[in-house]
């Protein structure tokens, strides 16, 4: 069976309540090593900051983890938060993993903080308009490209002798599409929480599009939300977790992740409710049927070279077989 459309993983790092968040950090190894069994092409960490739920607060380190104890498995940033570090700092991150792991690597760059604004001032994050500024700066640094008076010429990168991974350009909005094109690298849709349309931003990537060594041709990847069960019936309870942990932290209420049981006895404010209905629409969740059915539904209207899945569930071991039911249900082949 020839899958139908290439499949990769983003892993949040969820802290479930009742699990010590050891234990959670151990099941990013888990879940690393499952994708690399069931033929995922990528598995990206995002950066966040300030989120009890949330142990993604330094993708590079786990994405150290996550390669160290797979095969063939991509592992990258989805994204690092550029806006939150000196470039330099992480060309040095991201080269340093490329020559640990060599072609396994991508660096996948935001411009959102991954926080609150607390956060933002504790990480000293600049501002949105100095990200053109912060990109150019660190590919400046990879290709060392900086006039010979500029201060920074005279700061060689450590390691030398290796290159920067793949690059991409996150956004959920657009904005970022068209300098993706470019510059000629990759291009991602968080269509998991964003409600902008995410075709548009593929087709003006496309147009915008200049071919480079890394990326000869465009490559425009969709990020979904997914919960996956047997039945359509179990993944909605399943789903709730995500629906009422949504609901509390747009409330401002800071909790781990809760349990469906937990879920399934809240009594649900009006503005809750308001929140979940507002964001479940973006969610994808139902049986293997169900979910390629709608995955592909999306494809259709995107026309993305590759879909990402994002799983929130309570216990891990439900998370993980989500991931192996959309796996089968999409034709993924399994590594050997």
């Amino acid at each position: 069976m020839t899958a139908l459309i290439p499949l990769s993983m983003q892993d949040l790092a969820p802290i479930a309540e009742g699990i010590s968040t050891a234990d959670a950090m151990a099941e990013t190894i888990k879940l690393a090593q499952l994708g690399d069994a069931l033929g995922f092409t990528r598995l990206w960490y995002a950066e966040h900051h300030g989120m009890p739920s949330i142990a993604s607060s330094v993708p590079e380190i786990l994405i150290g983890s996550a390669a160290a104890h797979t095969k063939s498995i991509r592992v990258g940033s989805g994204g690092v938060m550029l806006l939150n570090h000196a470039p330099l700092r992480i060309v040095e991150a991201y080269r340093t993993l490329e020559g640990l792991h060599p072609g396994r690597i991508d660096l996948g760059l935001g411009r959102a903080p991954g926080g609150d604004g607390y956060a933002m001032r504790a990480l000293r994050t600049g501002g949105g308009e100095e990200f053109s500024a912060y990109l150019s700066e660190l590919m400046a640094f990879e290709e060392d490209s900086f006039p010979p008076d500029h201060p920074y010429s005279r700061v060689p990168v450590a390691p030398g002798g290796i290159s920067l991974p793949p690059l991409w350009l996150l956004g959920s909005s657009g904005a970022s599409a068209q300098a993706a094109g470019q510059l000629g690298i990759g291009y991602a849709f968080a269509a998991h929480f964003s409600h902008t349309p995410p075709a548009p931003a593929f087709e003006s990537y496309r147009y915008a599009f200049r071919a480079t060594q890394a990326f000869p041709k465009p490559y425009a990847m969709m990020c979904v939300s997914v919960v996956c069960a047997p039945t359509d019936e179990e993944a909605r309870y399943l789903s709730s977790s995500q629906e009422l942990s949504w609901a509390l932290f747009h409330s401002g209420q800071i909790r781990k992740l809760v349990s469906p049981e937990e879920a399934t006895a809240h009594a649900y404010t009006e503005q809750e409710r308001r929140i979940i209905e507002h964001q479940s629409t973006l969610w994808i969740v139902g049986s293997p049927q169900t979910v390629r059915d709608q995955i592909m539904a999306k494809v259709a209207d995107s026309n993305p070279d590759e879909v990402m899945i994002t799983t929130t569930i309570h216990d891990y071991a439900l998370r993980r077989r989500s991931y192996r039911l959309v796996a089968e249900a999409f034709g993924i082949e399994p590594r050997q």
